[in-house]
């Protein structure tokens, strides 16, 4: 009997702390943006103009929409960053420009996502591309982001064991991960929490392996990805380009059996559509479902 990969223990889902019941000027207090009598002199504007805090900060000109945006998104468990936050890429729009197009554009992909499939049980999407540079990293994290953002527990796994890019994109130690856990080396101790986002964890590549496909095709790969599935409400995989090598193909065979989806990049003027039609027909020939497709235009 195979024993298991993970210690459950170290991968329990983590509390959530509600902000629900704090206000809007406490909050900015907490984060340095507000002092105490500014806040007095809002609440006294406020109940003289019978209006809201934040209006009446606005009025009052102590202080700014973004202020406001920051407070609001933290009484409604909704995290993203400032500039000044974390030292992560800014590749990350949904956590760096949570209300530009690409995040609205990603926020309408996750609900789509969602409503693939009504098991609770299709909790894996693999976010696959028949070639370089079309954007697969920069989905798949701001996607693992956009999971997170709903509240519930989120990994994302970088199954990239040739060129990895996850753990620069999170700023994360890269020296153990993925790959030494699949050599069985390591366990639970590689998946890594990100800062800032209390519901994101991220397994990274790891060490880049000799031999990333015969480690990708073990069995412990699928085991893995079913121990997973039972600690976490929504997992994404990063994978290397499906055109120039199977890594992408293993990774599809592995995760399949534990309930996974598909979902493909292609991106504008870069994708050929000769290849791209050639790749979907080996994913069909492999029975692994496509949840659906994205055009990458940025």
């Amino acid at each position: 009997m195979n024993q298991p990969l993970l210690n459950s223990r170290s991968n329990a889902p983590r509390m959530v702390v509600s902000t629900h019941d704090r206000s809007i000027g406490k909050i900015l207090m907490d984060a340095g943006r507000l002092k105490q009598e500014n806040a007095e002199r809002i609440a006294r504007f406020q109940k003289e103009r019978g209006v809201r805090f934040g209006e009446a900060a606005l009025k009052l000109r102590l202080l700014s929409k973004q202020d406001i945006q920051f407070a609001l998104a933290r009484q409604f468990e909704y995290p993203y960053l400032e500039k000044q936050d974390g030292d992560f890429s800014k590749e990350l729009v949904a956590a760096y420009e949570p209300f530009s197009p690409q995040s609205e554009a990603l926020r309408s992909l996750r609900n789509q996502l969602l409503l693939r499939k009504f098991s609770v049980e299709y909790k894996t999407r693999v976010v696959i591309s028949p070639e370089r540079g079309e954007g697969r990293s920069y989905v798949a994290a701001n996607l693992a982001v956009a999971f997170a953002q709903l509240g519930g527990n989120t990994l994302l796994i970088d199954a990239d064991l040739r060129n990895p890019r996850q753990h620069n994109i999170f700023n994360l130690n890269n020296g153990i991960g993925l790959s030494t856990v699949l050599s069985g080396r390591m366990g639970a101790e590689t998946i890594q929490n990100v800062p800032f986002f209390m519901n994101l964890s991220v397994l990274t590549a790891g060490p880049i392996p000799p031999n990333p496909l015969e480690l990708l095709s073990r069995a412990a790969f699928g085991q893995l990805m079913h121990e997973l599935s039972n600690h976490y409400d929504a997992i994404l995989i990063d994978t290397p380009a499906g055109e120039y090598n199977a890594d992408a193909q293993a990774i599809m065979a592995q995760a399949a059996a534990a309930y996974a989806t598909a979902l493909v990049v292609v991106r504008k003027n870069t994708t050929h559509l000769a290849r791209a039609k050639n790749f979907l027909k080996r994913i069909r020939a492999a029975n692994v479902e496509v949840a659906g497709a994205v055009f990458n235009q940025f």
